[in-house]
C-alpha cells in the first residue's frame, strides 16, 4: 500500500509535466495530475505523525 502513494505522486507528476510540455496546454489533464499528486501527497503526510503529539507524550512521561 506505501508503493501505492508513491507511484501516484509519480503517476501526477508526470501528467502534469506532459500536460504543459505542448503548446497547446490541456487545462483538464494539468488538473488531473495535480490532483493525483495531491492524493499521494496527503496519503503519505497522513502517515506521519505529529511532533506536537510526541511532545506532549514526553512531557507527561517526566511528571
Amino acid at each position: 500500500m506505501k508503493y501505492l502513494n508513491y507511484i501516484l505522486i509519480v503517476l501526477g507528476s508526470i501528467v502534469a509535466i506532459y500536460a504543459k510540455n505542448g503548446t497547446e496546454q490541456n487545462e483538464y489533464i494539468l488538473i488531473g495530475g495535480i490532483v493525483v499528486l495531491m492524493i499521494g501527497v496527503y496519503r503519505i503526510s497522513k502517515t506521519i505523525p505529529s511532533r506536537k503529539d510526541d511532545d506532549n507524550d514526553f512531557i507527561k512521561e517526566d511528571e
